[in-house]
């Protein structure tokens, strides 16, 4: 679509369609809701899952399984080399990596992983270190310190 495409219209605005107003407008009477039952009444609206009165889907299909995801703590994992974004000598934790925009959102427990290299000696707290991340950070000159949970 271009704006090419787009005629002006002489209706500005379309009106709206007035209903129950005698036969001569077509849509009298009942308004174009038939005759009595639940749909014809005001202020009605179906559950968008509601089959007719048949037994809906979601009871009709087995349930299977159980998962412990909504009980999970999340964990925010950040990448060594990620870490040079800041100076040498740098207290790193998880107020700093949300200033500089590498940590978003709501972070239970930050964890560093080892991808990449860290060219600058710092002192990384967070709650968990992987085995490789901790050797590069202390290759590097600096500390990795743990944080209780």
């Amino acid at each position: 679509m271009n704006l090419t495409d787009i005629k002006k219209s002489f209706k500005r605005h379309e009106a709206r369609i007035r209903v129950g107003r005698g036969i001569g407008c077509g849509l009298g009477k009942t308004s174009g809701r038939g005759h009595k039952g639940q749909k014809a009444r005001a202020g009605f609206s179906r559950r968008m899952v509601y089959e007719g009165g048949q037994t809906p889907l979601f009871r009709r299909v087995p349930k299977r399984g159980f998962s412990n995801a909504r009980f999970a703590t999340p964990v925010t994992a950040i990448n060594v080399e990620v870490l040079n974004h800041f100076r040498k000598g740098t207290e790193v934790g998880l107020e700093q990596l949300r200033e500089a925009g590498l940590v978003k959102g709501k972070v239970a427990r930050l964890k560093v992983l080892g991808r990449g290299d860290l060219e600058k000696a710092l002192t990384v707290r967070a709650h968990a270190f992987s085995k490789t991340a901790a050797e590069k950070i202390a290759a590097a000159g600096g500390q990795a310190e743990v944080l209780g949970a």
